[in-house]
């Protein structure tokens, strides 16, 4: 099987706007890979745009930021498409209200794999609508399950994952609430 990116854009300009989004808030590349958690080999491909990153490391850094993974995007005429381990999720609409961003997604997830995310930055939220499938998700010690037709939420500022169960694939939308930092 072949291996897809991470995130359906010009990995040059997702590394663009990553690399300014740093520089903006003062922070070498050194350190910011020993917040993520990632070697600082890979960041700076990541930035020069020679490589697609996982989602989960698009993810660690940009909780180490203290911006939503949209920041990376541009505002998409169509739903742009990123991938994990188990997930693909569509970004429907970025909209803000006072100071909070929010970001609504359409996902799918895959049975018998598990969707690990790192902790993002505090006060991050993750609010789940299940219409197709069995859904465990939530803090990695602490999972909550919902069945079709049911929602979920819990604060993601704590190492998180999604799984399907049983057969069938989930289908659900994913509302992120990220309070804006000062």
């Amino acid at each position: 099987m072949k291996s897809q990116p991470a995130i359906d854009a010009d990995p040059r300009l997702v590394g663009d706007r990553l690399r300014r989004l740093r520089q903006a808030r003062g922070v070498s590349l050194s350190e910011l890979a020993r917040r993520a958690g990632i070697g600082k080999a890979t960041l700076s491909e990541v930035e020069t745009g020679a490589c697609n990153a996982t989602l989960e490391t698009l993810w660690a850094i940009t909780a180490q930021l203290g911006v939503p993974i949209g920041a990376l995007l541009d505002a998409p005429p169509e739903p742009q498409t990123m991938r994990g381990t188990a997930m693909e999720s569509e970004l429907l609409e970025v909209f803000e209200d006072d100071h909070v961003t929010y970001e609504l997604y359409r996902v799918r997830i895959t049975p018998g794999a598990t969707q690990s995310s790192p902790a993002h930055h505090a006060g991050v939220s993750e609010h789940v609508t299940v219409f197709t499938g069995t859904l465990s998700a939530g803090p990695l010690g602490e999972p909550l399950t919902a069945r079709p037709g049911e929602h979920i939420s819990w604060r993601s500022d704590v190492p998180h994952g999604y799984r399907a169960h049983g057969p069938d694939a989930v289908r659900a939308t994913l509302l992120m609430r990220y309070p804006v930092e000062h």
